[in-house]
């Protein structure tokens, strides 16, 4: 369960909560059901890895909106010191609670049919309280009713103002590789 804290936490949930309601009446909206990201840094000094299987998913199959929305502090660590300076030192997780994509599938796809359909989805990405366009590519395979994004892209912690202090910036790739796997159901 996702607790509501701060202002910034109340804008992201309720954009999500607009993609979900805007186009009810007519629109068939499928969210999240089991899903994962994962990002990872890779140096020669130290790798890194977190995931969260906390993450709320939208996609309106007539519009192709789609939206995700993840509490930075859901993220989980081998290391837990680690853990505790990503949320203290880098995502400043109690002043940017949220991270968020909202965009659409730019291909003219029809997710009610069975199918495996490479994408690209253009959005904003918002990070650390900063918001980029972004044009992500992902695989979406719809089968059974079940709509199944998977995607890997790149996020470069300078274009979110993410700050790496100099004693540790060997540790830390300038580029993370991020993962998303999700699964989604007909909302009911």
């Amino acid at each position: 369960m996702i607790n509501i804290k701060t202002p910034e936490m109340k804008k992201s949930i309720l954009t999500l909560l607009v993609i979900c309601t805007t186009y009810a009446s007519q629109a068939q909206l499928y969210s999240s059901t089991q899903s994962v990201i994962s990002f990872f840094s890779k140096t020669p000094v130290e790798d890194i890895k977190a995931e969260s299987k906390e993450i709320k998913a939208l996609v309106n199959v007539q519009t192709r909106d789609i939206a995700f929305l993840v509490a930075n502090t859901s993220f989980q660590f081998e290391n837990k010191l680690m853990q505790e300076h990503f949320n203290e030192k880098y995502m400043e997780s109690e002043k940017y609670p949220m991270s968020t994509f909202k965009g659409k599938i730019i291909e003219e796809v029809d997710l009610t049919k069975d199918g495996i359909y490479n994408v690209n989805v253009t959005g904003k990405l918002n990070l650390h309280g900063v918001e980029k366009d972004r044009n992500i590519p992902g695989v979406v395979t719809v089968k059974n009713g079940v709509i199944h994004i998977a995607s890997d892209f790149k996020v470069q912690l300078a274009a979110h103002q993410i700050q790496v202090p100099k004693l540790v910036v060997a540790k830390i790739a300038e580029e993370i590789d991020v993962k998303v796997d999700a699964s989604l159901a007909l909302k009911k």
